[in-house]
């Protein structure tokens, strides 16, 4: 496949460029800035582009099969990351190509019994990471409402970190995935295995799904 995956360079941006390229894909990683060559996965072609600048995505997408999104607006201006994504799904359509979105965890519910989700549960989330829930909801509110209909959205779970590929998940739909002792989490390295599933199969198009140990 043709993978064109926005965010190449962040945490979870660089984990799935090297997941797809261990599997064989054709990658293209993008991001704001020049990746230096040290820093660049072999297997993956590099271009650069402004998504803060709105006709830069015109032409941009085609010849791809698949997009991913795993774009993080750099701190104190969070409340970019509904627009830029928008931006994103609207190129997608117009050049009718699925895309799968790296969320966030806000809209989850804590379990399948609480009626709160992960922002609205009262003291859940740490003040210093509020502001980026706040635009992961935002952003995943914007997506459902969108007329185009071929997207994705992984919510990952309330930990996410960077650690090991173990090559196993669990999915889940409207609550956190927990695991035997009840901790929500999954590495990085695992969370990009579901991204690069998703792009390959499509299985939760038009669905925000989840994943967790």
């Amino acid at each position: 496949m043709n993978i064109m995956i926005f965010g190449a360079t962040g945490a979870v941006g660089s984990r799935t460029v090297g997941e797809a390229a261990r599997r064989h894909h054709q990658v293209t990683a993008v991001s704001r800035q020049t990746v230096p060559e040290a820093r660049r996965i072999r297997g993956a072609h590099y271009r650069q582009l402004d998504l803060y600048a709105p006709a830069a995505l015109a032409g941009f997408l085609a010849g791809q099969d698949a997009v991913i999104s795993a774009i993080r607006p750099p701190e104190g201006h969070e409340a970019d990351l509904p627009v830029l994504s928008e931006r994103l799904l609207d190129a997608a359509a117009a050049a009718d190509i699925p895309i799968v979105f790296t969320g966030g965890a806000a809209s989850l519910k804590l379990s399948a019994h609480s009626e709160t989700t992960v922002l609205t549960e009262p003291g859940f989330l740490p003040q210093s990471v509020i502001p980026i829930a706040r635009a992961c909801q935002a952003q995943y509110d914007r997506i459902r409402r969108a007329s185009y209909d071929q997207w994705s959205y992984l919510a990952p779970p309330a930990e996410l970190l960077p650690g090991v590929r173990r090559g196993t998940y669990r999915i889940g739909y409207d609550h956190l995935v927990r695991d035997n002792d009840g901790r929500s989490w999954i590495s990085m390295e695992d969370l990009a295995i579901a991204l690069l599933d998703e792009a390959e199969t499509g299985r939760h198009r038009g669905q925000r799904f989840t994943v967790g140990y």
